[in-house]
């Protein structure tokens, strides 16, 4: 499994790329292996600000539907247009082309609770 270093994760893993106050998430390579096969991603706060922890949109795997949590306080600002006709996308590039949304980061000092990648991989027993 990957764990990019320089990524921020979640304990409901998803993982966060900061770029200045813009954060991309999307899933980790842990959680797509255990979903299997994604055939949707409905992201339905598109526009509304979500608070840190709380729902910002759903998974569909072929065995299951699972929610995605927001890694940090923001404004949803976009959704990755590619994941509607290439969901599969998550399973095979879920740090790349799979990211998920992109949204503001309200509160920086949200990120210091995050897991870095080392952390992560203990989580996950890796």
């Amino acid at each position: 499994m990957n764990f990019p270093s320089d990524l921020k994760y979640t304990k409901d893993h998803e993982w966060v790329r900061v770029e200045g106050t813009t954060a991309i998430i999307g899933i980790t390579d842990f959680a797509q292996k255990e979903l299997g096969d994604i055939v949707y991603v409905d992201i339905t706060t598109i526009g509304e600000t979500v608070a840190q922890n709380e729902i910002f949109g759903t998974v569909e795997a072929v065995k299951t539907v699972s929610d995605l949590f927001m890694p940090v306080s923001g404004k949803v600002l976009e959704m990755n247009k590619d994941i509607d006709n290439a969901p599969e996308s998550v399973n095979t590039d879920p740090y790349g082309n799979g990211w998920l949304i992109k949204a503001t980061i309200e509160n920086l000092a949200e990120l210091d609770n995050l897991l870095n990648a080392d952390a992560y991989k203990a989580l996950i027993g890796a």
